[in-house]
């Protein structure tokens, strides 16, 4: 089987394991009947920006041309740091769009892979922000109107919890163990303030996340096709947003977003 077209991050289904499906161009692929299989990964140069959709030598921020970087409301700032928003006051690249995304209800969560993580994400993208973060449990912490108040929930977290994962640690699988969620998300309540305890959520469901791999890397080596025009090798297994390779070799495919590839697998 071949398609050809631009790629974007894998859509995930959870059902008991994680479900994942490549777009290319007007196609999807079901990636986990591929595991096991061999596949071919070609590019030749072709760049298309994730919000413009012109053509770009160079892509930013996980797809996006430079003109959309700076301009763009999906590359604002706030999406990193969601504390930044003002979209409550009027205030964002995009209004529009900004109502849609700043302005939904937002979930602050703890989650687990190598260590505690505290995150923020749209109600809407529960549970694929844990998925593509390669967490392995999670647990609801608070609900806010806003992504601002979210942002606010978790600036004052992080000096208790790290809000980034370990990309390394998380591909070789190594969870930290031990972990009793509910009792780190009571130590999160206690450490907040007053007026922000109100947001909190009384839902203390864990969910868990198992990942569809036969074998995990044990020395990472990662591969980018701006240095590796084809990328060829037996699927392992894939986690977050990483295909995981035969010896070793991981590929971001979120990282990739807008490259126009071939891909073949037998």
């Amino acid at each position: 089987m071949q398609f050809e077209g631009n790629i974007y991050k894998m859509r995930t289904e959870l059902a008991g394991e994680v479900e994942y499906f490549l777009p290319v161009g007007e196609d999807s692929i079901g990636m986990n009947a591929l595991i096991g299989n061999e596949i071919t990964m070609s590019f030749a140069g072709l760049i298309n920006c994730i919000s413009c959709g012109k053509r770009t030598k160079t892509s930013f921020n996980q797809g996006f041309c430079y003109n959309c970087l700076q301009t763009a409301p999906e590359a604002s700032e706030t999406v990193i740091r969601p504390e930044l928003s003002k979209a409550q006051f009027g205030i964002a690249r995009d209004m529009e769009w900004a109502k849609k995304h700043d302005l939904a209800d937002h979930y602050v969560y703890l989650a687990v892979s190598n260590e505690i993580k505290v995150g923020v994400t749209r109600a809407s993208q529960i549970p694929t922000r844990w998925i593509d973060q390669g967490a392995s449990f999670a647990i609801l912490l608070a609900k806010t109107p806003n992504r601002h108040i979210a942002g606010v929930i978790e600036v004052f977290l992080k000096n208790h919890f790290t809000d980034k994962t370990n990309w390394r640690a998380m591909l070789k699988n190594e969870v930290a163990q031990n972990i009793n969620l509910k009792a780190e998300k009571e130590r999160a309540v206690q450490l907040l303030p007053a007026e922000l305890r109100k947001y909190i959520v009384p839902d203390n469901k864990i969910t868990e996340i198992n990942y569809p791999v036969l074998q995990f890397p044990q020395k990472i080596k990662s591969a980018g096709f701006d240095k590796t025009p084809e990328i060829k090798g037996v699927l392992k297994g894939i986690k977050g947003q990483y295909l995981l390779f035969e010896n070793d070799v991981v590929l971001n495919i979120r990282k990739h977003n807008g490259y126009f590839l071939k891909i073949s697998y037998t």
